[in-house]
C-alpha cells in the first residue's frame, strides 16, 4: 500500500498503533458480540437525567460552534472547585489536553519521565512529538515517586507524568506525598498530576483545589468521562497557574469542543447529588467484584478507581489468556500491557446485569485454562 512520500522523518519511524483497542473493533476482528462492556473504565451508570434533559433542549442549537473561549464552563468549574476561572483550560477529554502538553514542552530527543506501564496515550503522544521516555517500574503496585524525582533530576526532564489514583493499577497516594512530591521538582519541569479518577477517591488522596494552584509548573488534568459519565463527550480540563493555562491557547483547537458537550459537562457539575449516587454505586460496584475475584481464587487489588485491577497470581500469557477467554462469553475487560503489571486483568464497575454475565463467565474461562 502506497503511502504520501514527504511525511516527516519522526512521522515516517512511527509504528502505526492504538493506545488502545475498542471493543468495537474487537467485535469487528472477531465476529464477536460485547455483551457486557466493562473494560474501558466508561460508566455505565451513564450521565444524570438532568445532563440527558439539558442535551436534548439544546440540540438545536448544534449548528452554532462552541464559544471558543469556554468561558461558561471556566466559570462554573472556578465556583465548584473554589478557584478562578483563568486558572482553567478545556480540552476535548484528557488525551487531547496530554497532546498539547507535550507539544508545548518536548522537542526531538528530549527526556519524558513517567512510570513503566502507565497510561499508554501519554507514551503515545511522547512518542509522536519524537520524545524520549524514561520510566521508573512501580513499587508495590503503585508509582514510585522517589524513583520519579531520582529520574527528574538525573534526566534534567523537562516532563514528568504522574497519575493519582492510578491507571491501571487504582492505587493512590495520600493528597501530602503528592503536594511535597510537586514542591521537591526543580522548577524547570513540568509535572502532569492526572487526575482522572478524583471523584472516585478516597478522602485525602487528592490535594486541594487550591493546593498546587500557586506552582507554575504543575498541571492538573480532570475529566467528565468517568463518574459522570460521558466519556463519548470528550470533555476534560486542567488546573494551573493563569499563565500555563493560557499558554494553551497558542496552539489548541479553539474551536474544537462540541457545543453540545459543554452543554452535557455543564449540567453533569450542576447535579452533584447524582454524582453522590453514581460513586456509591461504583463503590458497591468495585466490592462485587473483589468478590467475584476472591471466590474464583485471585485477588483483587484495593482500588480507588471506578475499575478494580485482580491478580490473577500467574504472568502476562495467563492473563492474555483470561481476557481472551471472557471475550469469547461477550465480556469486554483489558488488562496492563506491561510486566509484572500485566498479571493482573481490569475490571470496570458496571451494572449488576454487566457484573453477573463476568460471575457467570470468568469460572468458566478459569476451568479450560487449568
Amino acid at each position: 500500500m502506497t503511502a504520501f512520500s514527504r511525511f516527516t522523518p519522526l512521522a515516517i519511524s512511527l509504528p502505526a498503533t492504538v493506545p488502545f483497542v475498542g471493543p468495537e473493533a474487537i467485535e469487528r476482528q472477531r465476529g464477536t458480540i460485547v455483551q457486557a462492556r466493562i473494560g474501558a473504565n466508561e460508566s455505565g451508570f451513564g450521565p444524570a437525567p438532568s445532563v440527558l434533559k439539558a442535551i436534548a433542549e439544546k440540540a438545536g442549537e448544534i449548528w452554532k460552534y462552541n464559544d471558543p473561549e469556554n468561558h461558561a464552563l471556566k466559570t462554573a468549574l472556578a465556583a465548584h472547585l473554589g478557584i478562578k476561572p483563568e486558572n482553567f483550560v478545556i480540552g476535548e477529554g484528557i488525551d487531547d489536553l496530554l497532546g498539547l502538553i507535550v507539544r508545548l514542552v518536548i522537542e526531538p530527543g528530549m527526556p519524558v519521565v513517567t512510570s513503566l506501564g502507565a497510561y499508554p496515550t501519554f507514551n503515545f503522544h511522547v512518542n509522536g512529538f519524537g520524545g524520549r521516555q524514561v520510566t521508573a517500574p512501580y513499587r508495590d503496585d503503585r508509582e514510585d515517586l522517589d524513583a520519579l524525582l531520582d529520574l527528574v533530576k538525573h534526566e534534567d526532564a523537562p516532563l514528568v507524568y504522574f497519575a493519582n489514583p492510578d491507571n491501571p493499577m487504582g492505587s493512590w497516594w495520600d493528597a501530602d506525598s503528592i503536594v511535597a512530591f510537586a514542591h521537591a521538582l526543580p522548577s524547570t519541569t513540568l509535572l502532569i498530576l492526572d487526575e482522572a479518577y478524583s471523584e472516585t477517591a478516597p478522602e485525602g488522596s487528592i490535594p486541594t483545589a487550591d493546593a498546587l494552584i500557586d506552582l507554575p509548573n504543575v498541571i492538573r488534568t480532570r475529566t467528565f468521562s468517568k463518574a459522570y459519565g460521558l466519556a463519548g463527550a470528550r470533555v476534560g480540563y486542567g488546573i494551573g497557574t493563569p499563565g500555563t493555562a493560557s499558554a494553551f491557547d497558542k496552539i489548541r483547537n479553539h474551536f474544537g469542543m462540541p457545543r453540545l458537550s459543554t452543554e452535557a459537562a455543564l449540567a453533569a457539575l450542576s447535579d452533584q447529588a447524582y454524582l453522590r449516587d453514581v460513586i456509591a454505586r461504583i463503590k458497591a460496584a468495585r466490592e462485587r467484584i473483589a468478590g467475584i475475584a476472591r471466590a474464583n481464587g485471585l485477588n483483587p487489588l484495593p482500588s480507588a478507581t471506578n475499575f478494580v485491577a485482580i491478580d490473577t497470581g500467574r504472568d502476562g500469557v495467563y492473563a492474555r489468556a483470561i481476557v481472551d477467554g471472557l471475550m469469547q462469553h461477550g465480556v469486554f475487560i483489558r488488562m496492563p500491557g506491561v510486566a509484572p503489571l500485566n498479571r493482573c486483568i481490569r475490571v470496570s464497575a458496571g451494572l449488576p446485569a454487566d457484573l453477573h454475565l463476568f460471575e457467570q463467565a470468568l469460572p468458566q474461562v478459569l476451568k479450560v485454562l487449568g
